[in-house]
């Protein structure tokens, strides 16, 4: 089995640091898009409505997609999978800044979801193989990571948006750059093999009931979290008159936060436990809420996307968290989880584009108050005993005792 092979504690750091930086070019991508949607719906010429639908198509791709990971990694093993899926997301990204026209961007959006999925996947496998070695919580770190790179991405797309470059090119060398970058870092992932003998993942299994109580609170925080990242520039400029760098300046307070509170997130948990944490972040995003719907100029509703970002950041690692120690089989209630949660940031986006469409950008952020607010109320149900220990965590001791990496 992939899963009894030994590495050192200095083998396993390594590989924690590469998987961190695997997550950043993940992040990277996703802001790199985020800050670029304006330009593109003017480019492909559609409403918010329209767009909204368009947006819809990554979380199609990516259910599509997704189980397809696992039989990849199955196959060719963890790291070429990683290596090659990778590499399809970051190029992914000079698609939908082509499409001329709705049809076009449905399209590419879908391939640009799809690959989303399938490396998302492949990288939170390979961080909770060397969490669980470890015997280390690291999952809130590398999703800080994960924010960093898309902090990072869109700061230069807000510099773009701002001299007025045209996102095609924009999208282009930052796709060159992050794929080269994306393709060096993978060399430093474990490298897991499925044994000869062993059975194909199967391609969908139902979570235990526990799994989608706390699959309800992932999907609250994550919501927010994916209407801010998408509509948060689209919000200033349309609902606030905010120009187009400013309208991009709002999606990098909000990763900003989103990567702070993540990187901190596991010492946090530590000490005040995941309870306490969700329902402190909830009363922050629920504020924050309120203050992007009640904004009456740009630097209050970027505030208030700050305090978004700052409340739900840490939620996705803990839903994992408290999953893993819902029932007695563990991957099965994460899968649950990850599926809920994936999906609640796939749909958010389109669902924040038709109901803007059929009211205002202001009704669909009263959505997420309320969303966020069921934060504050649903905390409770992330309250788990100890994290158990890991028979890779054992191995890994004994073997930084014996030999080096």
């Amino acid at each position: 089995m992939a899963g009894e092979t030994v590495f050192s504690t200095e083998r396993l750091r390594r590989a924690r640091y590469a998987v961190a930086a695997v997550f950043c070019v993940h992040g990277a991508v996703t802001g790199s898009f985020a800050t670029r949607i304006p330009w593109i719906q003017d480019h492909a010429g559609v409403s918010a409505g329209q767009l909204g639908l368009a947006l819809a198509f990554p979380a199609i791709g990516a259910s599509l997609a997704m189980p397809l990971a696992g039989a990849i990694s199955h196959r060719f093993g963890a790291r070429t999978a990683l290596r090659g899926l990778l590499a399809l997301w970051t190029m992914a990204l000079t698609l939908p800044s082509l499409a001329p026209n709705i049809y076009g961007l449905c399209a590419a959006l879908f391939v640009f979801g799809a690959t989303a999925g399938m490396s998302d996947v492949a990288m939170n496998a390979l961080g909770v193989e060397v969490e669980n070695r470890l015997d280390k919580s690291i999952m809130s770190s590398l999703h800080g990571m994960w924010s960093a790179g898309a902090l990072l991405g869109s700061a230069a797309g807000t510099v773009a948006a701002h001299l007025g470059g045209d996102a095609r090119l924009h999208h282009l060398i930052a796709a060159l750059v992050l794929t080269a970058l994306g393709l060096a870092l993978c060399q430093g992932v474990l490298d897991l093999q499925s044994a000869p003998d062993e059975e194909p993942p199967p391609r969908f299994s139902l979570p235990p009931k526990s799994a989608l109580i706390i699959g309800v609170i992932g999907f609250c925080g994550v919501f927010a979290e994916g209407a801010s990242l998408d509509w948060s520039a689209v919000y200033l400029r349309d609902e606030l008159g905010s120009s187009a760098g400013v309208a991009a300046a709002s999606t990098t307070a909000f990763a900003l936060t989103m990567a702070v509170a993540r990187l901190v997130g596991d010492r946090v948990v530590d000490r005040f436990g995941a309870v306490r944490t969700v329902r402190v972040g909830g009363v922050a995003a629920t504020l924050g809420g309120l203050l992007v719907v009640l904004a009456p100029h740009a630097a209050l509703a970027m505030t208030g996307f700050g305090l978004i970002g700052l409340g739900v950041a840490v939620v996705v690692p803990l839903a994992f968290a408290a999953a893993a120690r819902s029932g007695p089989n563990p991957s099965q209630a994460i899968a649950g989880v990850a599926t809920i949660t994936y999906t609640s940031g796939l749909i958010a986006p389109s669902a924040i584009g038709g109901i803007a469409d059929a009211t205002s950008l202001v009704f669909s952020f009263g959505l997420v108050t309320l969303l966020a607010f069921g934060l504050v109320l649903g905390a409770g149900v992330l309250r788990t005993g100890p994290r158990p220990a890991t028979r890779g965590a054992d191995a890994a001791r004994e073997a930084s005792a014996r030999t080096p990496s």
